[in-house]
């Protein structure tokens, strides 16, 4: 088994004249959940489809599990699932008909459909027709056909597209289970809060390039963005407080009962050692780290690509 389930290296696509990825280098271990965000237009899905062997870069390399992705193998083709942004599946057919006909496609034993039917919730639906499903359903179809064969490395572009909170909490549930038993994902996404806490780590694109790559953690210090925190004073205090702080970051709001300051990262211990010089004047305190959303708002909004 490859070390790495994805090495892109120096990565470029052309169409025409026109560069849509460039220099991206690109690496997700195995059994990692990987997410991909950017704006529309960023370079996700065409880098996601020269993983899949889909389509051919015009300069650099790129390998799955161990392999060139359009030459592999078939049996390590099997090994790949895959959910596209828009699913279509014939809509004469019969859920459990279409998930059969994957199945067969993938060498996977019948008997397996029933059980993934009933993981993404369609077990009462399977003998619909997909003209019948919603939107949702088709997507969890969709995933249902992705999952065959338990792939050790699945690709899903806009994977809870159509799904409600209920549903898109059930299917990252699933990738969670899924990574626990050694499945690598890469997941393209614009819905920053869902994948924020679910993500190892976060890759962010920016006109065809990778702008920035880590934990949430990591990229925030990256991005060099400040830590909020939210204090609850005694009443009659908070001038002296907010006084005797501001020499420790920026103070963002005062009032009779609290004061909301900011502060690099790197100098949260600093901090805290001084806040706890109150004593019972500091009623309460609540840290809040830069989210997802703040950091891409950042990288979309600073980063000049040269």
């Amino acid at each position: 088994m490859a070390e790495n389930a994805i090495e892109v290296a120096g990565t470029v696509k052309r169409y025409g004249d026109k560069t849509v990825v460039t220099d991206i280098n690109l690496t997700v271990h195995n059994g990692e959940r990987m997410v991909l965000i950017g704006h529309n237009g960023a370079g996700k899905t065409t880098l996601m489809k020269l993983m899949l062997g889909l389509t051919h870069p015009n300069a650099g390399t790129v390998r799955v599990l161990g392999a060139n992705p359009a030459t592999a193998a078939a049996a390590l083709r099997r090994a790949i699932g895959y959910l596209p942004e828009s699913v279509a599946f014939h809509s004469a057919m019969k859920g459990r008909e279409v998930l059969a006909f994957y199945a067969r496609l993938k060498g996977v034993a019948a008997a397996e459909c029933q059980s993934i039917l009933e993981r993404v919730g369609l077990a009462r639906a399977a003998d619909r027709r997909v003209s019948t499903y919603s939107k949702g359903m088709r997507q969890r179809l969709g995933l249902a056909q992705a999952m065959l064969g338990k792939p050790r490395l699945l690709f899903l572009d806009e994977p809870t597209s159509g799904l409600d909170p209920s549903l898109r909490r059930q299917f990252y549930d699933l990738i969670d289970t899924l990574s626990l038993s050694g499945t690598t994902s890469l997941t393209s996404s614009h819905s920053l809060n869902e994948v924020e806490a679910r993500a190892d780590r976060i890759a962010i694109m920016k006109n065809g390039a990778i702008v920035a790559c880590g934990t949430l953690s990591e990229l925030s210090q990256q991005a060099s963005l400040p830590l909020v925190v939210r204090l609850r004073v005694t009443v009659g205090h908070t001038a002296d407080v907010a006084e005797r702080l501001a020499p420790m970051g920026e103070i963002q709001r005062v009032n009779d009962h609290g004061i909301d300051l900011s502060c690099p990262g790197t100098a949260k211990m600093v901090l805290f050692r001084h806040i706890a010089g109150f004593g019972e004047v500091i009623e309460d305190m609540d840290v809040a780290p830069p989210r997802l959303d703040d950091i891409y708002n950042h990288y979309m909004q600073q980063v000049q690509l040269q």
